[in-house]
């Protein structure tokens, strides 16, 4: 019987959605690469990373997990119970270690300014209400996307959603990176997560470390860079 075809899975970070993939998705799929495009809640660490497992270990055949910023996290936790997933690529995303906390790494950056651009909202939750975070419309360029067009980050800035403060407060828990191989896009220009943590991340995870001269939102600015870190993981997984 012939090998079950890979498919890449596509996991956006905060203030984002499934849209900021889409010049991505399109070049994959003009390859010929099966992907599809998760739909991350941003909930927080726990609630992300159980929801995304089950929609990975719902596909069939071997996954490529892809996630960027905070989807990174995400991949992270989601691809150590879904075991169909054969490798993880970061696009300028975090990929924590077990126990670690993001708000507390991020804090520690020299390069992100991300925390003065955010704006906290209360949400209904089972227990009441809880907090989560916007980014200032008028600062997602500067502290987003850099290297989008004022048009373009003016867009970004109206359509982001907004994510749980437990994202940032939450333990991340075992990391998938310990027994997987992964690859990273680092953003050279990188004012969100931070290139300094990013990077950090992606060498003590053993990632083979593709830099880019790119803002946080590379995907969407150099789609053909970061395709080509995808397919160089496909090759290597297949």
């Amino acid at each position: 019987m012939p090998d079950r075809q890979l498919t890449v899975a596509l996991v956006h970070g905060a203030f984002a959605d499934s849209s900021s993939w889409t010049g991505v998705i399109e070049r994959l799929q003009k390859n010929g690469v099966q992907v599809t495009a998760v739909a991350n809640p941003l909930r927080g660490i726990s609630i992300d990373s159980a929801y995304v497992a089950s929609v990975l270990e719902q596909i069939s055949g071997p996954v490529l997990a892809v996630g960027h910023s905070y989807g990174g996290a995400v991949i992270t936790n989601a691809a150590t119970n879904a075991k169909n997933v054969v490798g993880l690529v970061f696009v300028a995303a975090f990929a924590p270690d077990d126990g670690e906390v993001l708000g507390a790494v991020t804090a520690g950056s020299k390069d992100s300014v991300l925390n003065s651009a955010l704006v906290p909202h209360q949400y209904p939750n089972g227990a009441g209400s809880a907090t989560e975070f916007a980014i200032d419309p008028a600062k997602a360029r500067d502290a987003f996307a850099a290297d989008l067009s004022e048009a373009q980050a003016s867009v970004v800035g109206v359509i982001q959603r907004p994510v749980s403060e437990l994202a940032f407060s939450e333990p991340s828990g075992a990391p998938a990176w310990k027994s997987l191989p992964s690859w990273a896009v680092v953003a050279t220009g990188d004012k969100a997560a931070g290139t300094d943590v990013v990077r950090s991340m992606a060498e003590r995870a053993g990632a083979e470390v593709t830099e880019i001269d790119g803002s946080h939102v590379i995907m969407i600015s150099q789609p053909d860079a970061v395709t080509e870190v995808i397919q160089a993981a496909i090759a290597k997984v297949r």
